[in-house]
C-alpha cells in the first residue's frame, strides 16, 4: 500500500479525508509533528515514514483578513512553509500534491482557464500564488486550484451576485483519490453558480446577501480540463 504523508493533518479537510476509505495509507501530521518552517522537521517525517507522495495541506487561510493583519504569518505558512515542502521533497523525488485556490485568478471575467493569466486580488491570493509558484518549479508535482468548503454551509447569509465553483470537502476528495497519480494544474470544483445557490441547496435557510467589494463577481472557473480526465 502507498503511503502519503499529510501535512495539516488536523485541518478542516484532513479531518474530512479521514473518514473515508482508499487504497492508499494516510499518515496525518499536525504542526507539532511536522513543522512546515523547518526543513529538519520535514526531513525527518519523510525519513520516519518513507512516503511514496506528500500531500500538502498545512498553511494558512481562514479569516482572510489575518493576510493582511499578520503579514509575516501569511508569508510564513503559505510562502516559505511551502517552498521548504519542496525542496524536502527534491531530494528524494517524491511526488508533491499541493492545493492550490481560485483565488489567483483575477476574478473579473469568470471561466478562467488553468493557462490563464493570474493575478490574486487579496493578499491570501498573493500568498497561495507564491506558494504555488515553487511547487511549479517542481516537475514531480500535481497542483490543484479550487474553491472548497466544509459541510453544510456554515455562513448564515450567502451572495447572490458572486459566481464561483464551490464544492465540499466530500465531493473533491472523490476527484482527488482518482487523479493523485497525475501531474501538473488542474482547476477542481463544483459548477459554476452563485454563492447563494450552491449555499442554498443544503441550507433552505439561507439568506441572500451581495457583495460590495468583499469578493470579486465572477470568480469560476473553467473545469474542461478535469472533466476530460475524469471521463
Amino acid at each position: 500500500m502507498k503511503k502519503i504523508l499529510v501535512t495539516g493533518g488536523d485541518g478542516r479537510f484532513a479531518q474530512v479525508l479521514k473518514s473515508k476509505k482508499s487504497k492508499y495509507k494516510f499518515i496525518f501530521r499536525n504542526k507539532n509533528q511536522l513543522n512546515i518552517l523547518s526543513i529538519k522537521s520535514i526531513q525527518n517525517n519523510i525519513k520516519k515514514f518513507k512516503p511514496n507522495y506528500i500531500l500538502h495541506l498545512a498553511g494558512l487561510s481562514r479569516p482572510m483578513k489575518i493576510h493582511d493583519i499578520n503579514l509575516k504569518k501569511s508569508i510564513d505558512l503559505n510562502i516559505i512553509g511551502t517552498a521548504n515542502i519542496v525542496k524536502a521533497c527534491l531530494e528524494k523525488n517524491l511526488k508533491l500534491i499541493h492545493f492550490s485556490t481560485s483565488y489567483l485568478y483575477p476574478g473579473n471575467k469568470g471561466n478562467y482557464k488553468e493557462t490563464d493569466s493570474l493575478l490574486p486580488w487579496n493578499n491570501y491570493g498573493w500568498s497561495k500564488l507564491g506558494g504555488e509558484s515553487a511547487v511549479q518549479m517542481y516537475k514531480n508535482s500535481l497542483i490543484l486550484r479550487t474553491c472548497m468548503t466544509e459541510r453544510p454551509f456554515i455562513h448564515k447569509s450567502a451572495f447572490v451576485n458572486v459566481k464561483t465553483n464551490f464544492i465540499y470537502h466530500d465531493n473533491f476528495i472523490k476527484i482527488f483519490l482518482k487523479i493523485l497519480n497525475k501531474k501538473g494544474v488542474y482547476n477542481i470544483g463544483g459548477k459554476p453558480q452563485t454563492v447563494y445557490k450552491f449555499a442554498k441547496l443544503e441550507n433552505k435557510n439561507v439568506k441572500k446577501s451581495y457583495s460590495k467589494g468583499q469578493l470579486p463577481l465572477k470568480m469560476d472557473m473553467n473545469l474542461k480540463k478535469i472533466s476530460k480526465l475524469l471521463k
